[in-house]
């Protein structure tokens, strides 16, 4: 049987009412997933290669790669059906669900990313599907909201609080608590109670699967460094679990860059952090069924995070990779705001590749260590090293409106003449 913790994080906090939901879950992820009882997830793997587009390529960056004086690859998720890796574990939770003889699926969403992947899956599977988002996603994710909607889901608006990823996450979790027994409650990211930290990691793990392979065939060893963002955290477990052995070996380092969004403080007042970087200054408590790193305040309340990009703006992160960190496998760095609006322009002009606002942080991570104005290699702890492996976990389509509303915002040096957008 599967352990239910990493160390003292994760676990099961949830209402006694979900505990024979959880028991059935966990029975079949362990049966299905872990055993791969009636072939599940060789169909699981044929189904990501035939409909995902799996597997995604490994490219080397190389006007990235000049500039930094480094070998960069990225790991091209948003070349995934869909435009990110949320399909790998989507298309994976809504195929357990048709193997449990569930009827239904609900999902939650914040940047839509994860909502739209759960959509073209239970479209593909013939499930219908209910999307919860937080009205302030909804306006500042439109085009992924008529994804979801032409894919047959209802996208349902989540009003209360701020109308952001944690309150998205609170209403399906109530909506499922009320139909247990036909529902499947697909969870986007690696939190949440066990089974769903190990489930959507092990879905998720395709991605270090493949570019651990890749990288060793292109640059004939393994990386100095794999980067990704980390919100929640289903990318950031996906790129780095196969890593996690050399990180241990000391043979490569793991940077999980949070949303850094205007300040790594807490305004104890208003009960809001300016930010989302839960590794990086957060503090232990359970949030959503487990425990884990989290913003809170003095009171052990939990605050508002705040994140230019929406799949980072949550106020928790997965319980492993709380755990990686305290055990000194994973190192989490934080990018603000502005770097990351620099770090989508940067991409997007010197490679030809527009990044989601997520993955711009890792890319503006790169920058802010190896750019002109960064720190000289060999620094403590944040040697990003010759060999770097960048995941590229979803394309910046989505975020094109936002991203216009933040840059007119900003002096950004990468930015092109915004000027057109006032005709």
């Amino acid at each position: 049987m599967s352990t239910t913790k990493f160390g003292e994080y994760g676990g099961q906090y949830v209402p006694e009412v979900l505990m024979p939901a959880i028991e059935e879950l966990t029975d079949a992820y362990e049966r299905y997933v872990l055993e791969n009882e009636d072939g599940f997830m060789d169909e699981f793997r044929e189904r990501l290669a035939d409909f995902g587009g799996r597997p995604t390529p490994l490219q080397r960056a190389d006007q990235l790669s000049e500039r930094y004086d480094a070998d960069v690859y990225l790991k091209r998720e948003d070349l995934l059906h869909g435009g990110a890796h949320k399909l790998n574990n989507a298309l994976g939770q809504v195929l357990l669900a048709k193997y449990m003889g569930k009827e239904r699926i609900v999902a939650e969403t914040g940047a839509g990313q994860h909502g739209t992947a759960t959509a073209m899956a239970a479209a593909h599977l013939d499930m219908p599907c209910e999307i919860y988002m937080g009205r302030r996603d909804i306006n500042r994710q439109r085009p992924n909201v008529f994804r979801m909607r032409l894919n047959g889901a209802e996208v349902v608006p989540v009003t209360v609080g701020r109308g952001t990823l944690k309150e998205a996450i609170n209403e399906t979790m109530r909506e499922w608590a009320t139909s247990v027994e036909d529902t499947h409650y697909v969870i986007g990211s690696i939190v949440g109670p066990h089974p769903f930290p190990r489930m959507v990691r092990d879905f998720q793990a395709v991605i270090g699967e493949e570019a651990r392979e890749q990288i060793q065939d292109k640059a004939g060893r393994l990386p100095d460094s794999v980067v990704a963002c980390a919100g929640g955290g289903s990318n950031t477990m996906g790129a780095f679990h196969e890593f996690v052995p050399d990180a241990e070996d000391g043979d490569t380092t793991l940077f999980a860059v949070e949303a850094g969004g205007e300040g790594l403080f807490v305004d104890e007042d208003e009960g809001v952090a300016p930010h989302s970087a839960s590794l990086s200054s957060g503090d232990e408590g359970v949030l959503h069924g487990a425990r884990t790193k989290l913003l809170q305040d003095a009171d052990g309340q939990i605050v508002e995070s705040h994140s230019v990009s929406s799949g980072l703006d949550y106020a928790g992160v997965g319980p492993e990779l709380s755990y990686l960190v305290d055990e000194g496998h994973v190192t989490p760095v934080s990018v603000d705001d502005d770097a990351a609006l620099e770090g989508f322009h940067r991409l997007s002009q010197v490679e030809g590749i527009i990044p989601a606002l997520e993955s711009a942080h890792a890319v503006a991570f790169l920058e802010q260590q190896l750019g002109p104005d960064g720190v000289p290699a060999g620094t403590a702890e944040r040697d990003l090293g010759d060999v770097i492996v960048l995941n590229l976990s979803g394309r910046g389509d989505k975020d094109l409106e936002s991203a216009i509303e933040e840059t007119e915002k900003r002096d950004i040096d990468a930015a092109p003449d915004m000027g057109v957008f006032h005709e």
